[in-house]
């Protein structure tokens, strides 16, 4: 390679297409990361809506347990209640 001076036309294009390659290595891997990032936050999404869907279906059918647990409290203080009243 030869010296060329620092204003010389063809030395100032050639070095600009240098950074013009390193710039364009240096957005193709940003791209890249952000492509990672954005699939990564996808996949985050879609697990917490199957964890919600989850957490839901438990709640849905725990509900039952308390009512029926005042139910058969309720019928024990009755027949409680009945057996004192016959006696």
């Amino acid at each position: 390679m030869t010296d060329r001076e620092p204003n010389d036309p063809v030395a100032v294009a050639v070095e600009l297409e240098r950074l013009r390659g390193t710039l364009e290595a240096g957005f193709a891997r940003a791209d890249g990361a952000l492509a990672l990032l954005v699939q990564r936050s996808d996949q985050n999404d879609r697990q917490l809506a199957d964890h919600e869907a989850r957490l839901d279906s438990l709640e849905r059918s725990r509900w039952p347990l308390a009512n029926i647990a005042a139910l058969t409290a309720t019928c024990g203080l009755a027949v409680a209640a009945w057996e004192l009243a016959v006696r």
